[in-house]
Parts: C-alpha cells; structure tokens; sequence
C-alpha cells in the first residue's frame, strides 16, 4: 500500500528553470526509502514539496491518501515530520527537556501527559540522561538525537530526514544512522531519508536516484548499485564494501553482492570457516 503518491510534479524556484520535471514515484507504508543524487539534482526540493514546505509547480502529491493542498495541508503536516541538516537550527528550549516540549505544547498535550511522553522519546534516542541539559553543550549527534526525539514526540505517520547527517563528525553520522535504523525496525514508520551517505542508502529498503530534476533510476539498494556505470554518469558511487566484494569475486572467491562492512565481514568469515 503506497503512502505517498508522487505523479508528474513540477516544480521551478525560478520562472524557465525547473527543478523538479515530470517525477512520479510511489513509496509503500512502512518501508525506509533513500533518495540520493548528486548537489542540484532535486533530491532535497522533492523532499520540501512532499512535505509541504514548497508549493508544487504542477502534478499531484497524495499522502496517506489526501491530495496535498491547502484545504488538506495541516492535516497532512500532522502526519509528517522532517528532520532538517543542521542541527544548530532546530533548537527552541533552553533544556533538552523544553525543545521536545515545545512541539507538545503546540498540539495542545495536557501538561499532566508531557512527561511520560518526552521520557519515552528521549529514551529511543538513548538521551534520557540529558534532558536537563542545554543543547548548545551536546555534540552534533547528540542535538540530532535530540531533534529526532521531538519530531517523533509528535507520533507521526512518515519521517523525512533531509540531508540529517551530512554536517556531523563520523560519530555524530553513526549515532544518528543507528537510531535511524532503529526507528525504522521498531516503529513502524515510513521514513524517507534524503542522503549523500552510500552506506546508509546500502542500509534502506528501497532507492530512488536523482538526476537534473528528474527519476532516472529506483529499486532495492543491490538493484540499483547493480548499475555502476550509469550510477558514475550521474556522478554517484557505490559502497565499499560492494567495491571489494566485486574485486574478490573476480578474484574466484564465493563472495556475495554485499553492500555493508557487515555483511562483507560475514562473507569472509563464512569463507574462512570453510577452508
């Protein structure tokens, strides 16, 4: 059942330029769905109209079987939440505690009910020992825990992250693509993760692959990484760890299409077991 139905969008920031040409994709409730491309390719934009922050040009959004428009806009706006790319930005409360507040009180949450609620979310992104504290002290990966915590405070139906990595520290990045991962396992919800990060795409359900404001290519990660060459002529690359696994393959070793460190670990400690 596809949660959000995208057909023949349009959109342009400025009049003979288009940004986003005639793209129609389909995305299945409950799946992990990366969208990536190289700088300019559309992928960000499309995530802002899919999200309601831009007004499409021409075409036709549904999520969750609503058109997006302005008579369905704050109902579909409740049933998103986006996680944006630098953390610094989404910060409103002076603690924590009163930046996962801050989304509950604008949605009318009984006082009496916050607590739980902000304990349960700061816990399933492993910072319940920092309620207390001020954001401007925590690490890169820490705020973007945070930042995650309130949008998921808010229970809603589909999780974007746009680009939600790309200014953190490697730990900062692997924090954030845990708990990213673990959401998706737990939960339940559709999460559609705008990234640069070929392993994390390596990680999702499905991929689309951005080009000149266009969709040219979409499918499961082994799919998709499948095409190499056509992925180098719209400037993208393949994992590492799929990289190698090629190289020993023609090498003759019984090695699988592994596309993460993991499972190109698990191939050759399966080999080695059985020398």
């Amino acid at each position: 059942m596809s949660i959000i139905e995208i057909e023949h969008l349009n959109f342009s920031y400025q009049e003979g330029t288009p940004t986003i040409r005639d793209v129609s994709v389909q995305i299945e409730k409950g799946t992990y769905t990366t969208i990536i491309g190289h700088n300019g390719s559309g992928k960000s934009t499309l995530a802002k109209l899919t999200a309601g922050l831009l007004e499409k040009g021409s075409g036709k959004i549904v999520i969750d079987g609503l058109e997006l428009n302005m008579e369905n806009l704050n109902a579909i706006r409740s049933k998103v939440g986006v996680v944006f790319q630098n953390p610094d930005n989404q910060f409103i409360g002076s603690t924590v505690r009163d930046d996962i507040a801050f989304g509950l009180e604008n949605h009318n949450v009984p006082q009496c009910e916050m607590d739980d609620i902000i304990n349960t979310y700061a816990g399933k992104v492993g910072m319940l020992d920092y309620l207390d504290h001020e954001p401007i002290r925590l690490s890169g990966g820490q705020k973007q825990r945070v930042a995650i915590a309130g949008v998921l405070a808010m229970k809603p139906e589909i999780l974007i992250f746009d680009e939600a990595t790309s200014m953190l520290d490697p730990q900062g990045k692997a924090e954030t693509k845990r708990v990213i991962n673990q959401i998706h396992e737990e939960s339940g919800l559709t999460i559609l993760s705008i990234t640069h990060d070929i392993d994390e795409v390596a990680s999702s359900d499905y991929v689309i692959a951005m080009s000149k404001g266009q969709a040219v290519m979409r499918g499961t990660p082994q799919q998709v990484f499948a095409r190499e060459k056509e992925l180098a002529a719209i400037q993208l690359d393949i994992p590492f760890a799929r990289k190698m696994a090629d190289e020993l393959k023609r090498k003759g070793l019984p090695f699988s299409d592994a596309l993460t460190i993991e499972g190109l670990v698990n191939d050759v400690c399966r080999y080695a077991s059985n020398m």
